[in-house]
């Protein structure tokens, strides 16, 4: 689990492992879909995201 930021600036729990993609959309957010077809927009950067997800599977002690 991952913790990111939504728009409004409160704090949501995202399971890492239903992540599929994450882009930039053009007005600067950041869109996390999920493979249960669920959409996110949250102020962390791709890159952020990116980071959380690497350091989560660290932690668990998988492959990042």
């Amino acid at each position: 689990m991952i913790a990111l930021t939504r728009l409004n600036g409160h704090p949501v729990i995202v399971n890492a492992d239903l992540i599929e993609t994450v882009e930039s959309a053009d007005d600067g957010t950041t869109v996390v879909l999920l493979t249960t077809g669920n959409t996110l927009a949250v102020n962390d950067t791709p890159d952020a995201v990116r980071e959380a997800v690497v350091a989560f599977r660290r932690r668990i002690g998988g492959a990042a």
